[in-house]
Formats: C-alpha cells, structure tokens, sequence
C-alpha cells in the first residue's frame, strides 16, 4: 500500500457528508489509510495519482447482511421457485455437505464479487458449521480479499426432532454456540477506529433457536461490547411461526428478550408493522434491507419509505448468494430504490437516498462512525465509477448513478489499501480462486 495518494480531477466527488456536498472536479487526499483532505486544487510531493478524470467518485459501499458460504450454491434448480421455508430445507441439506475449505473459498469469491461492485465493508452471518467448519474460515478470507468484515458467529440449535426447520445435523448444543462466541470475539475482534475486523452474536433466526439462546446472546453480546444480528418478520411464514410459537408478532419477541437497541440489527423486516416500526425508530435499533433476496423468495417489499420517514437505522444487504443470487451491492440499492417508488411513488426515493442507505445508512446500521462518508479524518474507504463509458453515455447527472451508470466499480480503495484496480481484484489470484470454486462446486453436484 502507498502510504499517500491523491485522488485528482474526479468529475464528481459525491461526499455522503452532513451537508450532502458534491465536488466537480474534485480532488481527495489520502495519508496512512485515512482521508486527509478533500476539495479542488489538492497537491502534495509525495503522494502517488489516481487520475479520477470522466469518474464519480463515492464512499466505499457498506453490506450490513450476507451469508458468504453460500457463493457455492446459487442456482440450485429445486430451490429456484420455493418460498422461504421450502427454499431453506431444499438447501439444509448440501449445505450439511460443507468444510472448511467450502467456507474459505466460496467466501473469498463472495467478498470479490462484492468488492468489484463497490463494496468495501460487510457483514456476514454464518449460522451453521458442519464437518469442522469454523468463523475464522471466513475471517481468513476477508484478510486475504482486504475488505472490512463484521463477521458474525450465528448458529440453530432447535432441529426437526424437536420442532424446528433445520436438520438435526446442523444444530449445536446451546453451550457450544455461547462459548465458540466467546472465543471468536477474544480471538478476533477489534473494537478500535478503523478495525478491519469486528465481530457479532447472530443465533439465526426464531425459528431456529430457543428462547434462552436468544436471551443468553443477548447478554452475552451486551458483556462483551459487540452487537447483535439475526432474522426477523421476513414473510408471512415467518409472522405466522411467531403468532403460533410464541403467541406475538416478532418485533414483541425481539423486545421482550432484549433483542431491540442501537446494539442490535435485524435483516429483512420486511413485514414489520406500524408498531414495530416505531419501536425499532425509539430504541435505535437497526434493519438490513435486503430487496433483490425478498423479490427472489416471493417475501414482499419491506416498508423503507415509512422506516426512514419514522427514524429507523436502514442500511442494505445483498443476502446471501442461494437467495438473491448475486451479491453486487450497487445494483441491490438500484432495486431498493425502485421497489420503495413502485411502492410509494417516483418522488419517494431518489438516487441519492438510496446511496446514503448504501454507504452512511449501512455505516449506522453496523455501529460504525469511522467510514461512510469521504470527509477528513474518515478511513479512506473510496469506490471510483467509470462514468465515461457506455452505460452512463447521454447522463445529465453523474451522481445519480443508480439511474444511468456501471454497476462494476473501477477501483475501489479500503484502508487506502487498492483492493480493485481497473475493474479487477488485486489482493488475491481470482483464476486459482475461481478453479478452486469450480472443483468444491463439483464434488457438491457429485455428491
């Protein structure tokens, strides 16, 4: 890594900052993997150019749900037309088939894929390990590729025998889970400014574990100072699960077990209703989008317009890779925006707002006050768009990338470190990668 760079003549530089300013011809200055300046006319003798001629330039996009393992079972054909409940037990049981290396390596081409599309920060949710797979499968991965990562450790600990959705095989004892929590956030994670890696409590989701596992995370996350993730109110199934099992809607259950706070983030929600809604905008507490994985499982669009418009913390998700089955965090702000005005009218969500979502809203959601936004002192997370190409030819607005621009980033900086250059991933042999994704893809179709 350079130790300084100058981003120089971008045609439009989209800050994310409080005021919302955008620079044209726009220069950012960057020093030991933070952003040092940013205006017109920058120099400094010992910084290296970045030519940001014919380019818009944003933060660095931000993943707050992801489930990285799961780049090695997209398009499985038994799964392409199920719901939610029926697409998960399609899947159980390949994803039983699972190592370490099947978590290494489909992570690494998750995290590359996410990284060309201008992401430089996700979460992911890692909820089942068979065979001796581990969390720091996907950690290792992520220091490879150079992306931040809030990995966190999930698991299911309710199976079929005793009245739950998954297998038998893929759940853990209650106590395993709690203590690998605990060694994963001693091993690895870093609460300081600008932490590569962080990590989180994430049981999977209602459904999938009991009560006292939810409460006990909870408690466990709030001793160790990390956050809080999991599924909730992703469709009718899953409301319908809740008002059986546990006699109230999930928002309730999530409170009532100390699962809402400014700690805590949920994916999807995508049937809250007023009253959650309002509860998730007084407590803090924050929600994954995830629109291109909702219009995939037939799940329904999530009300961001009244989530936004009540104060709730949304950032987006591109779910994982079995349920989407792409992981290009662009496009899935495209979608966003166009499913909230397909909801609630054209004028209900521009282009603009759906980037905030992407990059300060996604910042929010994951507790991060250090990236998000290209203004001095934040770490020098910057994606650069060729906007002098075919796809935004004819564009009046540059900014408004998600309405005419590319969805693969032309470069794309995380700790000042050049993690895309030219449209290609730079940290890691993405051949060898790719042929190692093809092999384990294989010996899963072979199986």
């Amino acid at each position: 890594m350079h130790r300084c760079f100058l981003i120089r003549n971008a045609d439009v530089i989209l800050t994310m900052d409080d005021g919302r300013q955008e620079i044209k011809g726009g220069d950012i200055l960057v020093r030991d993997g933070v952003i040092e300046a940013v205006g017109q006319g920058l120099y400094d003798d010992d910084a290296q150019i970045v030519d940001g001629r014919g380019c818009l330039v944003t933060p660095g996009l931000i993943n707050t749900h992801h489930h990285l393992y799961q780049t090695l079972t997209r398009a499985v054909p038994a799964a392409q037309d199920a719901l939610l409940f029926g697409w998960l037990k399609t899947l159980y049981p390949i994803w039983a088939k699972f190592g370490p290396d099947h978590m290494r390596v489909s992570a690494m081409v998750g995290l590359a894929e996410l990284a060309l599309s201008g992401c430089s920060t996700t979460s992911d949710h890692l909820y089942l390990y068979p065979n001796g797979a581990r969390l720091d499968d996907t950690i290792d991965a992520a220091k490879a590729i150079g992306l931040r990562l809030h990995a966190t450790r999930g698991g299911m600990s309710i199976g079929e025998s005793a009245g739950g959705l998954p297998p038998d095989s893929l759940v853990e004892r209650e106590e395993d889970i709690l203590n690998d929590c605990i060694r994963v956030i001693d091993a690895f994670h870093d609460p300081n400014p600008g932490a590569m890696i962080r990590v989180g409590v994430a049981p999977c989701s209602p459904f999938s574990v009991s009560r006292d596992l939810m409460r006990d995370a909870a408690i466990l996350a709030r001793d160790k100072g990390v956050m809080m993730h999991t599924h909730l109110a992703e469709n009718d199934e899953d409301i319908g699960y809740s008002l059986e099992k546990f006699g109230c809607r999930p928002g309730q259950y999530a409170e009532d077990l100390g699962w809402t706070g400014p700690d805590v983030w949920h994916a999807h929600c995508v049937k809250l209703d007023v009253s959650e809604i309002e509860l998730f905008a007084k407590t803090g507490t924050g929600v994954a989008h995830c629109p291109c994985s909702n219009c995939r499982l037939g799940s329904g669009v999530a009300p961001v317009r009244a989530m936004r418009d009540a104060g709730v913390n949304v950032g987006l998700g591109v779910d994982g890779s079995a349920s989407n089955d792409i992981g290009n965090l662009v496009a899935e702000a495209r979608m966003a925006m166009l499913l909230q005005r397909v909801t609630y009218g054209a004028d209900k969500m521009s282009p603009r707002e759906a980037l905030e979502i992407a990059t300060r809203g996604g910042a929010r959601v994951l507790g991060r006050d250090d990236i998000g936004q290209i203004v001095p002192g934040m770490r020098a997370d910057i994606a650069i768009w060729d906007t002098s190409d075919v796809e935004a030819a004819g564009s009046w607005d540059l900014a408004a990338l998600l309405l005419a621009g590319p969805m693969v980033v032309k470069h794309l900086f995380v700790e000042g470190r050049h993690v895309v250059s030219d449209s290609w991933v730079t940290t890691i042999n993405m051949e060898t990668t790719l042929a190692s994704q093809a092999r384990l893809l294989k010996g899963l179709m072979d199986g």
